[in-house]
């Protein structure tokens, strides 16, 4: 059920909690090759199509024999055995080992039929055409069985794990090429404001350059979406509703800059219009104007247009969302006590994520405010000031959450 547009702010936490129960993971997939797939998630089980490996191999440079003919082996009477042939990796002996014969082999090549186990060339003598074993030796020493690491039929991957490498690596040692994922959320960015230029273009009077599709772009990709960047839109709630109509196109849309209260905020209107308005306003420092909406059931972030506010709302409530659509896991970010180098103040009645930069094991504020980009990129993380709690003296121990 939707919120009246002029319901009081949410705390953090009734925030987190509406953003729980909001949008559902995606469903489509594609194919890919397993050279473009890594970080992607399983979208169909994949089970083994052969044994791997598929054949018995040596798990040691040395030589492949019968250990019965061992049986009786000593220093003082050591077995003596002829050298009847060699494989390597990649080229089998052909043939079969009889008793009485051995037959040098290298690490990974197949283990010729007849032998049943290895001795290591540094447990053996050489003594012409024969070789020289001085204790038995026991059946499958030094040898890899077939279908050791994965038996033909045998589940490989399970849908929904994530590609690390070693599960790449599985599925290529089974010969798999290609692999089912599921596809990368879209994530449309939609930058507003009469005061914003993309970099790379020429500011006017009292204009600035966009930041925010830039923060944004690298924060989908961290977190396992595909960000598709509109054009900015002026301050024009004409052009403002029809960028965002065309928006809706992706799974995910953030509209930044216009979500305060002013004469020319027109964003608020434009998504009520069109959807439901679950959030108006977080009681948090910073990022205070920020909206989540539902539309058509699709999710839809209004967020500030200060650069500091966009960006710390993106790691704070974007990115954990944007991770559930993608069905991956939430971030285990690392956390460390810090001894906080200067008293900070923090507005009544707001949770304020205060960056800070260390050095060694004190916390040195690093905020400027909301519209200052560098509160975030000079911090090496934040640590989190209560509602309730307006100063935070210096020498508090502070848990600080690396970026």
């Amino acid at each position: 059920m939707g919120v009246a547009l002029d319901r009081p702010l949410v705390s953090v936490d009734e925030a987190r909690r509406i953003l729980a129960a909001t949008g559902t993971p995606v469903t489509r997939t594609e194919r890919l090759p397993l050279t473009q797939a890594a970080g992607r998630v399983v979208a169909a089980a994949l089970a083994a199509t052969m044994d791997v490996p598929p054949f018995a191999r040596a798990a040691m440079d040395g030589y492949a024999l019968r250990s019965d003919d061992t049986a009786s082996a000593s220093n003082d009477a050591p077995c003596a055995l002829r050298i009847a042939g060699r494989a390597y990796a990649g080229e089998p002996w052909e043939g079969r080992v009889v008793p009485g014969t051995a037959i040098a082999i290298a690490t990974g090549a197949p283990v010729p039929d007849g032998a049943d186990a290895v001795e290591m060339i540094e447990d053996t003598r050489r003594v012409g055409e024969d070789v020289l074993v001085s204790s038995p030796v026991s059946r499958g020493r030094h040898v890899t069985p077939r279908a050791y690491d994965v038996a033909a039929g045998q589940r490989v991957l399970d849908e929904g794990v994530i590609l690390t490498a070693a599960r790449l690596g599985a599925a290529a040692a089974c010969g798999v090429t290609e692999i089912d994922v599921y596809e990368r959320p879209r994530v449309a960015i939609l930058p507003t404001g009469d005061e914003v230029v993309s970099p790379g273009g020429t500011l006017g009077p009292g204009q600035i350059f966009d930041v925010n599709t830039t923060t944004l772009i690298a924060l989908i990709d961290a977190n396992g979406g595909e960000a598709v960047a509109h054009p900015n839109v002026g301050d024009d709630p004409v052009a403002i509703d029809r960028a965002f109509l065309s928006s809706l196109e992706s799974d995910l849309v953030l509209v930044t800059g216009g979500s305060s209260v002013g004469e020319r905020d027109h964003v608020l209107d434009t998504i009520a219009r069109h959807g439901q308005v679950l959030i108006n306003g977080i009681a948090i420092k910073p990022g205070k104007p920020t909206i989540l909406a539902l539309v058509n059931g699709r999710p839809v972030f209004g967020l500030s247009g200060n650069p500091s506010s966009c960006l710390s709302n993106g790691y704070l409530f974007v990115g954990p969302l944007l991770r559930r659509l993608a069905r991956l896991p939430p971030l285990r970010p690392e956390r460390l006590s810090a001894q906080l180098a200067k008293t900070v103040t923090s507005p009544a009645g707001r949770h304020q994520f205060f960056t800070v930069r260390l050095e060694g094991h004190r916390a040195l504020p690093a905020f400027k405010g909301s519209g200052e980009i560098t509160s975030l990129s000079n911090a090496d993380g934040y640590f989190e000031i209560a509602a309730d709690c307006e100063r935070v003296e210096e020498g508090t121990e502070v848990e600080v959450t690396l970026f």
